[in-house]
Parts: structure tokens; C-alpha cells; sequence
């Protein structure tokens, strides 16, 4: 889109807001977000009451899967409507599917009720992530932007703190249901908020919605993302034809949009290379994020001998300065260029990485700490950094479609990362899980390793160092790709020009 076209079509679509509205629009986009975030967190400290006194054990993991499912399917479709009818409306619709599906999930009789509630509550979070940090983008501008999406990092810090404690607060204090009407009063006073506030100026005319499109699109990546989480269950004949879905459903999706006059997903999309660099990183991203969250702590307690609570403060470590690299990141826009905010980003990254690589059973808890805080720093830089090159280089037609594929992309690479390291841990100690009883999951306590035998406990303990180290270097390896994708960015853009 031209930049002349794009800053009339920008100006048309969100008038001038005067400062009260944009900050309260602001604090609507950012409940939509953080009801979305905390979800996680808060419900899965309850989980073990609501098992109890529903019965059903083995459709627990169905309780996050049916949830994490929907969301990712409904990405991408609701950024495409909300650039052709509004943010508006759509947050609307989402935020009512998310709370009626909140509030029937309080009221589940059984596990299988439970489960198709969290798929309401998933279709409506499936706009209110990806279109809350659209409007962002929309209400402010250049440094404001920057800034104000840093903030957004700042709430999943929050979530991850805030949920545990708060869930269990609330099933020690109350019923279990109240984990999930806990969002109720967000969510209604971030609704009253925009249907105050928000006012956008839309161009009225009769769309013709992509319903074959969103079809295919929803059929590929449900295959795909069922696929990656329950490679290690699912045999080889099954797991196998959920793939060859998922690819036939992508391959058609991708005729049919280039036939049709309004696709969900533009194929322009692939002709912007500041896009196609952010995705890539997003993808890379989001498996690093799941190795890093799911094994540096597990080699603190397992290989290192350490306690939860030191292998909590290293993740917590993590996550509290992923902030500070987002506001870090604008500030370097502000100063220079999207590439080498990138760049500084990815080096960070790298660094943390390596001191990973070089993580050893004998290591002092502050070295993966200090890995940690380099991590953490890496992503707030590098997610910000491309969070805001997309928004700023997508006019506002394109806007919802191109954040909610950056989004899609980071959700995509947490399912394949999860896949894909657990299925490398599962082979390296395979001969270790089989039989009478898990030994891994025996040396993740001092308990459980002071009741082993020095002759298995040895081996063990080296094995586990080596499965880990190999997912180390895999992570490694895409800190690197996100370097080299940063050098594809073009050079002097940023928030000045």
C-alpha cells in the first residue's frame, strides 16, 4: 500500500482521541490481553481440586488442549475481520464469547462439560489477544507506540506472577468456578470501556466473508497443532495423516485465497519482508520460549541438584526483565533503526544461549540465572522490536491480519518447540522412562535421588546432562537464525523514518 494511501486510510479509520479516551482505551486493550494471559496460570493451580471433584483424569490435558486450540485457530480470522468491520465490534464479540464461556465453565457438572465450555472460552480469546494489541497500535503512534506495547510485556509478567497465588487463593477460599469468574468483572469493565471510548470512523460497505478460507485455514491448523501436541501419544499411521491434513489444508487454503476478492489472509502478506522477517523470529521465538521455560528449570533441579524454589527464581528471572529489553527496544527505534534493535536483541539472545551451553552439574544457581536474565532481556527486545516494525509498516486495513499472523506464528513455534524438544528428551532417555517406575522424574527431588543407588544414579544423571545440553544447542541455533534474519530488515527504518 502506498505510504500517501496508507496515512489516508490511517487518519480516516482512527480519528483524533483526546488523551483521557486513548488512555482508557488503552487500559481496555490491556485487560482484554491480561484476562487472556492469566488464564493459564490461574487455572491450572486449580486444576488438581476440579479433577478431584469431577472426576475423569484423562481428560485433563483436554482441559488446556480444547482451549489452546480454538485461540490459535481463531487468530488470524478474527485480526482479517476486525480490519474489515473494526476493532470494535470484534473485541466486543470476543470479550462476550470469552465471559460466557468463563462463566459456564464455573457451572461444569463433569469434565467433558468443562471441556466444551473452555472451547467458548477459547473462541473468544482468540480475538482479544491478537486484536487488543492491534488497537494498540492504532490509538498511538511512533515512540508512543513502542512504549505502550513495551507495557504490554509487562502483563504477562504479571499473569505469570499473579495467577498461581491468586488460584489458589481463591479454590482455598472459595469454590474452584471463581478461577474462572475471576476475568468476569475485567472483562465487563474493559466491554463498558470500549463501547464508551472508542469510536472508529469505517468505511460502510457490504463484505463478502471468507468462509471457505477461514474453513481450510481452521481445518490445517487444528490437524497441525493437534499433531505437535500429542506427537508422543499418538501412533505413527495417525500422526501421520493428521499431517498430511494439515499440509492438504494449507495447500488449498492457499488456492482458494489467491481466488478469492477478500481473503482472511491476504497472499500480500508474503510480499512484505519486514512481515516475513517478524513471523520467522516469532516462530523461532516461540519454540525457544517453550525449551527455555520447560528445561532450564528442570536441569537447575535435575542435573544441578537444586531446589524448586531456585529453579522458580530462575525462570522468574526470565520473565521480569522480558519488560524492561521491550522498553530498551523502543528506545533504540527511537535512536536508530528496526534492524538494529533487532540486532542488539538477538545478540543478547545469543548470549544467554550460550550460557546455557555451558550450564554443568556443578554450576552455581547464579549462572542460569544470569542466563536467564539475558534471555529474558532478548525476547523483550526482539518482540517488540517486530511487534512494532509490523504495526508500523501495516496500514490500518492490514493491520489486524499482520499482528495476529505475528501472534499465530509465536503460538505455532510453542507447539512445535514443545513437540519437538520433548520428543528429543523422551528418545535420549527412553530406555530410563520404560519399565517399573519414571527414574527421570525421580531425580527432579532430593528425595527421589537419595533413594537411588549410586551405579544408576551416575549414569543417569549424565545422560539427562547430555539430552538437555542437545536441546541447549537446538536453542542456541535459533538465537542464531533470529540474528540473521535481523540483517533482513532494511536498513534505516525505524520510528523516525
Amino acid at each position: 500500500m502506498p505510504a500517501q494511501a496508507a496515512a489516508t486510510e490511517e487518519t480516516r479509520a482512527t480519528p483524533q482521541i483526546n488523551p483521557e479516551k486513548r488512555v482508557l482505551i488503552f487500559i481496555a486493550a490491556l485487560a482484554s490481553v491480561f484476562i487472556t494471559a492469566i488464564e493459564a496460570t490461574i487455572v491450572a493451580t486449580a486444576m488438581p481440586t476440579i479433577v478431584a471433584e469431577l472426576g475423569d483424569f484423562d481428560l485433563l490435558s483436554w482441559v488446556f488442549a480444547a482451549y489452546l486450540l480454538t485461540q490459535a485457530v481463531t487468530i488470524p480470522i478474527y485480526g482479517r475481520l476486525s480490519d474489515l468491520y473494526g476493532r470494535k465490534p470484534i473485541l466486543l464479540i470476543g470479550t462476550a464469547l470469552f465471559l460466557v464461556g468463563s462463566l459456564l465453565c464455573g457451572f461444569a457438572w463433569s469434565m467433558g462439560s468443562l471441556v466444551l465450555f473452555r472451547i467458548v472460552q477459547g473462541f473468544g480469546a482468540g480475538a482479544l489477544m491478537p486484536v487488543g494489541r492491534t488497537l494498540i497500535g492504532d490509538v498511538y503512534s511512533g515512540a508512543d507506540r513502542a512504549r505502550m506495547q513495551g507495557y504490554v510485556s509487562s502483563v504477562f509478567v504479571a499473569a505469570a506472577v499473579l495467577g498461581p497465588p491468586v488460584g489458589a487463593f481463591l479454590v482455598a477460599t472459595t469454590s474452584w468456578a471463581w478461577v474462572f469468574w475471576f476475568n468476569l468483572p475485567l472483562g465487563l469493565l474493559a466491554g463498558a470501556i470500549l463501547i464508551w471510548a472508542l469510536h472508529e470512523n469505517i468505511e460502510r460497505r457490504r463484505h463478502r466473508i471468507d468462509w471457505g478460507g477461514s474453513l481450510l485455514l481452521g481445518i490445517g491448523t487444528s490437524a497441525l497443532m493437534f499433531a505437535l501436541a500429542q506427537a508422543a501419544s499418538l501412533s505413527a499411521p495417525i500422526l501421520g495423516a493428521l499431517v498430511v491434513v494439515a499440509v492438504l489444508g494449507f495447500f488449498l487454503f492457499v488456492i482458494w485465497e489467491r481466488r478469492v476478492p477478500e481473503p482472511i489472509w491476504p497472499m500480500t502478506l508474503f510480499d512484505d519482508r519486514m512481515l516475513n522477517s517478524g513471523n520467522i523470529v516469532s516462530l523461532a521465538l516461540g519454540a525457544t520460549m517453550m525449551g527455555i521455560a520447560a528445561y532450564l528449570p528442570v536441569y537447575v533441579q535435575g542435573v544441578m541438584g537444586r531446589s524448586a524454589f531456585t529453579a522458580g527464581m530462575v525462570l522468574m528471572s526470565m520473565s521480569a526483565v522480558s519488560p524492561i529489553g521491550a522498553v530498551l527496544a523502543g528506545r533504540i527505534m527511537l535512536r536508530s533503526s528496526y534492524r538494529v534493535a533487532a540486532g542488539v536483541g538477538a545478540i543478547v539472545y545469543i548470549a544467554g544461549s550460550v550460557m546455557m551451553n555451558l550450564l554443568a552439574p556443578d554450576s552455581s544457581p547464579a549462572w542460569p540465572m544470569a542466563a536467564g536474565l539475558l534471555l529474558g532481556l532478548g525476547i523483550g527486545l526482539n518482540n517488540n522490536t517486530y511487534m512494532v516494525a509490523i504495526q508500523a509498516g501495516s496500514g490500518w486495513g492490514m493491520r489486524g491480519i499482520a499482528t495476529s499472523a505475528f501472534i499465530f506464528a509465536r503460538i505455532l513455534g510453542q507447539a512445535a518447540g514443545a513437540a519437538a524438544f520433548g520428543g528429543i528428551i523422551n528418545t535420549a532417555l527412553s530406555h530410563y522412562l520404560r519399565g517399573g517406575g519414571d527414574l527421570v522424574a525421580q531425580i527432579l527431588t532430593p528425595e527421589g535421588r537419595a533413594a537411588l543407588s549410586p551405579a544408576i544414579l551416575a549414569p543417569l544423571m549424565q545422560e539427562f546432562d547430555h539430552a538437555l545440553h542437545i536441546v541447549f544447542v537446538i536453542l542456541t541455533a535459533l538465537a542464531v537464525a533470529t540474528l540473521v534474519v535481523g540483517f533482513l530488515l532494511p536498513k534505516g527504518r525505524g520510528i523516525r523514518n
